[in-house]
């Protein structure tokens, strides 16, 4: 009975440590970091598809992308641009953007690290009479930070 306990209990943090290693990369990719005030709206803003308003819009920045808006010419409806907005490192918003990027990206690593890890603690679950959980636990709390 105990073994089915630790057992259940290791697919459930292999599981959970795959979903947040993918969150945090979700995250880090996201350009909703910061979100602008919605643009008032004008008489270009009408969709040509529904005839109705559009949402209003809303400007996003994230660590190196962004999302703008693009008018069309022959159109005259608006959309949505993403993409990065910094080519190199040197190019993202501020040094303490710079260093977020580095801080997520290094705990990104180590989550993926993890969860990579954690597949294997199935069958094996201890190295050198060390537990493998308690030092991806550890290595997951150093991450978290």
């Amino acid at each position: 009975m105990c073994h089915v306990i630790v057992t259940c209990r290791s697919m459930l943090w292999t599981l959970l440590s795959i979903v947040v290693a993918f969150a945090e990369l979700i995250a880090f990719m996201s350009t909703d970091w910061l979100i602008g005030k919605a643009k008032p709206s004008s008489s270009e803003d009408v969709d040509n598809r529904t005839g109705g308003l559009q949402e209003p819009y809303h400007p996003t920045l994230g660590i190196y992308g962004r999302c703008t808006r693009i008018s069309h010419m022959q159109f005259s409806r608006r959309d949505t641009l993403c993409g990065p907005y910094a080519e190199n490192f040197s190019e993202i918003a501020s040094g303490f953007w710079q260093a977020t990027a580095i801080f997520l990206a290094m705990g990104i690593m180590i989550l993926c690290t993890v969860a990579f890890v954690s597949v294997f603690t199935m069958c094996v679950q201890s190295i050198m009479k060390k537990s493998i959980f308690n030092v991806c636990g550890l290595l997951q709390g150093i991450a978290g930070m």
